[in-house]
């Protein structure tokens, strides 16, 4: 029979929407029936769990957590489908992200030894490099929902009402586990000591690091920047892990390109000269230019691309890039 504790931990997921935790837990139940020589009892809870993941991800998502009320203009939530394999990453941010996951798949094993999983995570990198597609993938691998923050929502001109309203998102957090994204996250989280600031910026990081430091949720919290310069430094300890994103080398853009016009005959393509050619321009970018090539592609009715279309698509992307680039960094 289940112990009293693990009773209480099977309730705790369930309410907290945590079905890892709750298959865990099962598991371990099921394990003790099995010491005590209860091979039928054992059995029978594996073939429910066995049972319940099957069911869990053949069904498809139910918005159960679509924010109501005020917090419908603080979160949008998504429920994303993406895996770290619609990512090209370097070694390093692989090894990262896929610790992120393990640990939240093993978060009960974890928790049993009085560690838990990272949650609060930092992702800094220019523009296009991937980071809010990591949002989606933590939630797409992790099977939970994506809850973007709205900046236009949250941020406002009265004194008080962003902290309060930051407030109701870690409140959120509490009651609805998830990943909660926040992005542009310089907007709050600038150094206290710039010139530029005001005094309800000031409070309003000062608000997110005392709700930071105080979240014991099981949700993910992430932010991401593209200006890690302007954070303020006491934000850095807060978080558990910090991610850094940067340009693709020249073989992950080859790479990029190869995978994202599989579905065309590219026949003596010289991968090594189109990356040459795409050296510079982020995930995005390059993302963008393969879309280009195969809309082309598929309005020509072409069963596959050429070198010189690819290259020509690259090159436009350059120099839209140059262009863009003055305002991207001011």
């Amino acid at each position: 029979m289940a112990s009293a504790s693990q009773l209480k931990a099977l309730l705790k997921s369930h309410l907290e929407g945590d079905n890892e935790r709750f298959y865990t837990v099962a598991m371990q139940v099921a394990a003790h029936e099995a010491k005590l020589g209860h091979g039928k009892v054992a059995e029978d809870l594996r073939a429910l769990v066995d049972k319940a993941k099957k069911h869990r991800m053949g069904a498809s998502a139910v918005p159960i957590s679509k924010p109501r009320g005020e917090l419908a203009n603080l979160l949008a939530v998504s429920y994303p489908k993406a895996r770290t394999s619609d990512m090209v990453l370097d070694a390093t941010l692989e090894r990262q992200l896929q610790r992120i996951i393990r640990e939240h798949r093993h978060a009960g094993k974890l928790l049993e030894h009085g560690l838990s999983p990272r949650r609060k995570l930092l992702l800094v990198g220019p523009p296009g490099t991937g980071k809010t597609l990591t949002g989606s993938v933590l939630a797409g691998e992790l099977g939970l929902p994506l809850f973007q923050v709205r900046l236009d929502g949250l941020l406002t001109k009265y004194m008080g009402e962003t902290a309060a309203k930051l407030r109701q998102i870690f409140d959120a957090t509490e009651q609805t586990r998830g990943v909660y994204f926040f992005d542009e996250f310089d907007a709050i989280g600038s150094q206290r000591g710039l010139s530029n600031d005001v005094g309800e910026i000031r409070r309003v990081l000062n608000s997110f690091l005392q709700m930071i430091e105080q979240d014991r949720s099981h949700s993910l919290v992430v932010a991401a920047t593209n200006h890690p310069e302007i954070l303020d430094y006491a934000l850095f300890r807060r978080f558990d892990d910090v991610l850094h994103y940067g340009l693709p080398t020249t073989s992950q853009i080859g790479e990029m390109l190869r995978t994202r016009l599989y579905r065309f005959r590219t026949k003596d393509i010289a991968w090594g000269e189109l990356a040459l050619i795409g050296e510079g321009l982020s995930y995005a970018d390059l993302a963008g230019t393969a879309d280009e090539v195969v809309k082309d592609a598929l309005i020509h009715d072409q069963q596959f691309v050429t070198q010189a279309e690819i290259a020509s698509a690259l090159q436009e992307r350059r120099e839209l890039a140059e262009k863009l680039k003055p305002a991207i960094q001011s």
